[in-house]
């Protein structure tokens, strides 16, 4: 699209100059038969206006400019600033009342501060007279910068400042050198260069627009910052041991971020069950106090028969733990005994409360199968 408008302007001025002249020929070719129509001759007063008309005519027409696209026409009015004309075909009052001035408003125009770029492939120039410069801890740094910027007032550009591009290369090595003294090398150097390059560009189109210079700056490019050659060994070692620094401390922090969920897990986890523990033994705790004040009414009410009871459940839950096969032997009747692998389980299903015994049992011993006999004792069947 660019290169439309480009061949659009290119073709715009010969067009310009082709009807000027088409119009002056025909402006001559009339004046010319005017004269030759007339028979009689001219006298020398009326030679010396024509001349003097025709000569006013040539003045009058070099006041004839034309602007093409992206230039700005100034207008200087013996000397002083008149006006500033867009693009197009424009009329001045000619020399010496007028003069214009075309200047270039959407040229990119640059300024190198602290090398020179020589632009044929070789490596730029440093000039340690502009790179150099000191920071807040006492350390020198070199510094390369770039500023691009654009005309945006003509008439600003060239009545407001004197020797505008010397200005603003002064100026912005004056602003860089107080943005890098307020800041420490290492900032300077590694992760401060956004932030440097944007406060520098703020300072300094703040500086121009005091001035009234008709300069907008375009962009602020930070191209180098290095310590000097003599500490460069010095200063990569220490870049090293920062970045290992940097390294072990992003380790820890990985590590510390993998194991402090895991102990707060565990604690969280230990906390819930020494609550759930709490809660089981409270509850267990009600429970049993409970249980022990109805124990407690009914043995009021029947000492004798509550106490039976506590004894047979209390022989109940220990026989039921055991690994003997406990047998009435009350009755002169002989004992069958079959060995089965696991008696207790076909005895859980057989026994009833009726069935419990008392006094000092024989047992079978289930292990070796050998039985031991014991003193027969009658079964307990007296009523309290």
């Amino acid at each position: 699209m660019s290169s439309e408008k480009h061949s659009t302007k290119q073709s715009q001025q010969p067009d310009w100059k082709f009807e000027f002249e088409k119009h002056w020929k025909a402006f001559c070719r009339k004046s010319a038969d005017y004269f030759l129509s007339r028979k009689e001759p001219l006298s020398l007063p009326k030679i010396g206006g024509i001349a003097c008309g025709g000569l006013l005519l040539i003045w009058l027409a070099s006041g004839v400019y034309i602007i093409d696209e992206g230039n700005r026409g100034v207008i200087t009015r013996f000397g002083a600033y008149s006006e500033t004309t867009q693009p197009g075909p424009h009329w001045h009052l000619p020399m010496p009342i007028e003069k214009v001035a075309i200047v270039n408003v959407e040229q990119q125009r640059f300024i190198e501060v602290g090398y020179r770029d020589t632009g044929r492939g070789s490596k730029a120039t440093t000039i340690p007279q502009e790179s150099l410069m000191l920071t807040t801890d006492e350390n020198i740094v070199n510094v390369r910068l770039a500023v691009q910027y654009q005309i945006n007032n003509a008439g600003d550009y060239l009545f407001n400042v004197k020797h505008n591009e010397a200005t603003l290369k002064q100026l912005t090595e004056s602003v860089e050198r107080a943005v890098i003294g307020a800041n420490n090398m290492d900032y300077v150097l590694t992760e401060g260069r956004s932030e440097i390059v944007a406060q520098i560009k703020r300072d300094i189109q703040a500086a121009m627009d005091d001035y009234k210079a008709g300069i907008i700056i375009a962009s602020v490019n930070l191209q180098d910052a290095q310590p000097p050659e003599e500490v460069q060994g010095a200063f990569e070692d220490a870049i090293r041991a920062r970045e290992d620094k940097q390294r072990l401390i992003n380790e820890a922090e990985a590590y510390s971020n993998e194991i402090i969920p895991k102990a707060r897990g565990a604690a969280s986890r230990l906390l819930l069950e020494a609550e759930a523990y709490e809660a089981e033994k409270v509850a267990k705790a009600k429970g049993e106090t409970e249980r022990f004040e109805q124990l407690l009414a009914e043995y009021e009410k029947a000492p004798a028969i509550t106490r039976k009871r506590l004894y047979l459940e209390a022989k109940e839950k220990l026989f039921s733990s055991t690994n003997k096969v406990i047998v009435d032997a009350g009755q002169s009747a002989p004992q069958l005994y079959m060995p089965l692998q696991n008696p207790a389980s076909h005895q859980e299903t057989s026994k009833s409360p009726e069935a419990q015994i008392t006094g000092e049992p024989a047992a079978i011993d289930k292990n070796n199968g050998q039985k031991t006999a014991g003193n027969a004792l009658r079964p307990s069947r007296s009523r309290p």
